[in-house]
């Protein structure tokens, strides 16, 4: 029995649009606000079902620059990867939301595949834009609202706490509200252990950073997501109590 799902590189594997709402603990209403960036986004369909719905979103991501058919075949290669690493760490998770193994790899099937329908067109339309972290090619609040996803505490291992810093405050720096980053957890499920430093390095800089509660859980005890905004203006917290972006 393993302690850590050992991955040698970040999986190209994406969620979908509902998932998103639980995990970042949204209500779609917000999304009538402003425009809301996924990054990095990798083969995620929220771009794909946001845009569908009618709200205005985009994604980024480093492999945008690879034409569909490159993709795809690591989409695939990747969702294999991880249902075989899924039985080797099973204990590792809560099940709750997805019921089972075939419930959880029914929701990275179905997000690779909108992703993929929608990828050429979208981006030909400027909404999958190639981008390489820590910097983003948008002007400064260009977004209401920015989402990332399993990408920066979950690989921090491999990835610097300089590296997430300098990411999280051109997040920060692109976004007009708010962004919302989860999980807070490695995957040794196991909390971040450089989240101080990262933290204390955001706030010199002017961003304010809180930590939340989410309603959403797989790996266990990761119900939490870090929420950055700008201090003492627009896009910092709203009171106690009231939830906002």
């Amino acid at each position: 029995m393993k302690d850590r799902m050992e991955l040698e590189n970040v999986a190209f594997i994406g969620r979908t649009y509902e998932e998103y709402l639980s995990m970042f603990d949204l209500a779609e209403a917000v999304f009538f606000s402003g425009p809301v960036l996924d990054c990095p986004a990798g083969p995620s369909s929220f771009a794909a079902q946001a845009c569908a719905k009618g709200f205005k979103a985009a994604a980024c991501d480093v492999l945008y620059n690879l034409p569909s058919g490159e993709l795809a075949a690591m989409g695939k290669r990747d969702l294999a990867l991880i249902g075989q690493k899924l039985e080797e760490t099973a204990h590792l998770f809560n099940w709750d939301y997805y019921g089972d193994k075939a419930g959880h790899m029914g929701h990275r099937t179905a997000a690779l595949g909108r992703f993929l329908a929608d990828f050429q067109e979208g981006a030909e339309n400027g909404r999958y834009v190639y981008a390489e972290l820590p910097r983003l090619p948008f002007a400064d609040r260009s977004f209401r609202l920015v989402l990332s996803s399993h990408f920066l505490f979950l690989y921090g291992d491999i990835l610097t706490p300089g590296f997430h810093a300098e990411s999280l405050g051109e997040m920060a720096r692109v976004s007009s509200g708010e962004v919302r980053i989860y999980p807070l957890q490695g995957l040794d499920a196991r909390p971040y252990p450089h989240m101080d430093g990262v933290l204390e390095i955001l706030r010199k800089s002017g961003v304010a950073a809180e930590i939340r509660p989410t309603p959403f859980e797989f790996f266990k005890g990761a119900n939490k997501m870090l929420v950055l905004g700008r201090t003492g203006g627009p896009g910092g917290f709203p009171p106690a109590g009231r939830k906002s972006v």
